[in-house]
């Protein structure tokens, strides 16, 4: 049965600001990414202690929601409740953003609709590659023919494909966008291209001199041609009698656009993407470690800003025109994998469970390909699991870089993408692919197990044999106080019972006890246990904070319910507490001692879950 994803929706359409504070939005491979008109009206605390929500990255001029491989679920419960466009521009509110923001921006609005599509079609390219390798195909059979045409249509038509994502970035006609990509890659166009070469000819249009060029799987050329479409449209559609606006307009602007495309625009984005190649392959001579070993060691960063999008098209121009990509591929499969390798050692590092579950799932997905759950659930919250992820990719970035490694297929950088790396006439790059490969899992593992975690991750557990019925535990991270320190009189005085105190430095509340809920308060700011020996124990989190009528609060349990001491309770919103006022301050008592006193283990930091 399909999961229901419209309450995750609705929480998160509501936690942003509701639809009215959402400009735009699109997803990525597992991440939410929204334009909002502001942001301060985003309530990111509490959409970080959402279930279903990994983490909130405010980057690269977008509010990004990480959710993992369920995102395209999730998009489309949200679109099916505020009717988002995805794509869609930003609005005139958006101007304050600065250049590079929005230059990242719209690279990122183009290229992350039809990612998906070329990674599909570029993982049917590496299947066609390893019919070859293991000898199940010939180049003469009818099945491998098809399968390259499967693979390869995607990138021969990425002009077309390319201009329809354009189009709704740059608001103007999908169609006049498409049928000028179409006209770039016109067989009639590539048969007479072809013709003048093979005569040592040229081309012209009225008189104009024709670049001989091939726009077949270019990326500049129809980017610049469409954006320049973007202004001419609306021009032309302003001035053209609405009586005649149905053909006239369309006519009128693919005659002003295409002409230029061919004389201007697409010569100097084909001479653009020369450019790049030409400054690639001066560093390929000169230094050829630096790219592969630079973008291995800060993917994560780029990741993180959305820089990574100004690197993929230039990757994927290489593959137009030398048939390698040197430059995106390897350097972002071996940090993908030592992301996962670095992940992978904090299980072994951390004795909490949900740690280590988030860090095995996260760390296998990241191998493979996926990152945004492990950057943003461990390695980046953490910190040392980033610095051994960017030290293990820079180093086999470094060693890639000697080999002169490169792949010869569009497919998602990860371990899967390893068959994109074979190459009949070059069959050493696949074997150093896979060692590059290995040293990043390797020596990631390695400086994430020697830098170890910070006090907070290696939460220790409470041992299984002192989890009994009389065992009290602190029922937050956070500083143990005695009651007394207290700065309410009537807990102070121990007017209720005595216990102990705590100052939270997360939002996670745990059972100070096993037993059964006796009373949860509507508010979620106290909570009742009965001990099976009959002791009560109250856990008040805060100072009047009833009054808050339950803002930042959630109850994660129900009166009535059993629970086990150490077991999550509640989340609270420490910053939306604090701004509005109130102490934090979390009692837990006993508030029938029946003559007996009580003392505590010891004070200072203590961790959810440690017998106190």
């Amino acid at each position: 049965m399909a999961k229901d994803y419209t309450a995750l929706a609705q929480t998160i359409i509501e936690k942003v600001g509701g639809e009215d504070n959402i400009n735009a939005l699109i997803h990525c491979a597992t991440r939410l990414r929204f334009n909002l008109k502001d942001e301060s009206k985003a309530q990111t605390e509490r959409l970080n202690n959402t279930p279903g929500v990994i983490n909130v990255v405010q980057s690269g001029g977008q509010y990004q929601i990480v959710i993992g491989p369920e995102v395209a679920s999730v998009f489309k419960a949200i679109n099916a409740q505020a009717h988002f466009s995805a794509g869609e521009g930003l609005s005139e509110k958006d101007d304050g953003k600065g250049k590079i923001v929005k230059i990242l921006d719209t690279i990122a609005g183009m290229f992350v609709p039809i990612v998906p599509v070329m990674a599909g079609a570029g993982m049917i390219k590496v299947i066609n590659s390893l019919s070859l390798m293991f000898g199940w195909l010939s180049p003469e059979d009818t099945t491998y023919q098809f399968l390259s045409i499967f693979g390869d249509t995607v990138f021969y038509f990425l002009p077309v494909i390319l201009a329809a994502s354009a189009a709704k970035k740059f608001k103007t006609n999908q169609y006049l966008a498409m049928a000028v990509g179409a006209s770039l890659i016109s067989p009639t166009f590539v048969n007479m291209v072809t013709a003048a070469r093979e005569a040592g000819t040229g081309l012209d249009f009225l008189g104009l001199p024709v670049t001989l060029a091939n726009y077949s799987s270019s990326v500049i050329p129809i980017i610049m041609a469409v954006w320049f479409l973007s202004y001419v449209e609306p021009i032309v559609t302003k001035y053209t009698p609405a009586i005649l606006r149905i053909f006239l307009a369309p006519m009128v602007t693919l005659l002003i656009v295409l002409p230029l495309t061919f004389f201007l625009i697409g010569p100097l984005g084909t001479w653009m993407g020369d450019g790049l190649n030409a400054i690639v392959s001066f560093l390929n001579t000169v230094a050829p470690w630096l790219v592969p070993m630079l973008i291995g060691a800060t993917s994560p960063l780029l990741v993180m800003t959305g820089m990574h999008y100004g690197i993929i098209p230039i990757g994927i121009n290489m593959l137009a025109t030398k048939g390698i990509d040197t430059v995106a591929g390897p350097g972002m499969m071996v940090s993908n994998i030592a992301q996962g390798g670095a992940a992978l050692a904090v299980v072994f590092k951390t004795k909490d469970k949900v740690l280590k579950g988030l860090s095995t799932s996260t760390g296998i997905s990241a191998v493979l390909g996926i990152t945004e759950p492990v950057l943003y659930g461990v390695n980046l919250k953490y910190k040392r699991p980033l610095y051994a992820a960017m030290i293990g990719g820079g180093v086999a970035g470094l060693y890639l870089g000697i080999m002169g490694v490169g792949r010869f297929a569009q497919v998602p950088p990860g371990l899967l993408s390893l068959p994109s790396y074979f190459n009949a006439e070059f069959p050493n790059i696949i074997v150093h692919a896979g060692i590059g490969c290995v040293i990043a899992f390797v020596v990631a593992f390695v400086a994430s197990f020697v830098l170890g975690l910070p006090k907070e991750a290696e939460a220790k557990e409470v041992p299984a044999t002192t989890v009994s019925d009389k065992t009290f535990v602190a029922v937050a991270n956070g500083e143990l106080l005695p009651l007394e320190a207290v700065k309410d009189e009537v807990f102070a005085s121990k007017a209720m019972g005595d216990g102990a105190a705590l100052v939270p430095s997360s939002g996670e509340i745990v059972a100070p006890v096993n037993g059964v809920l006796s009373t949860v308060f509507p508010t979620g700011h106290a909570y009742g246990i009965v001990r099976p020996d009959g002791v009560e124990v109250l856990v008040h989190i805060g100072i009047n904070t009833v009054d808050l009528a339950g803002q930042g609060f959630k109850a994660l349990v129900q009166q009535g319910e059993s629970v086990k001491a150490g077991q999550k309770i509640a989340t609270i919103d420490l910053d939306l507490i604090k701004e509005k006022g109130y102490d934090t301050t979390i009692m837990t008592i006993i508030t029938d001692t029946k003559g007996k006193s009580i003392s505590l283990k010891n004070t200072g930091d203590v961790f959810a879950g440690d017998l106190i």
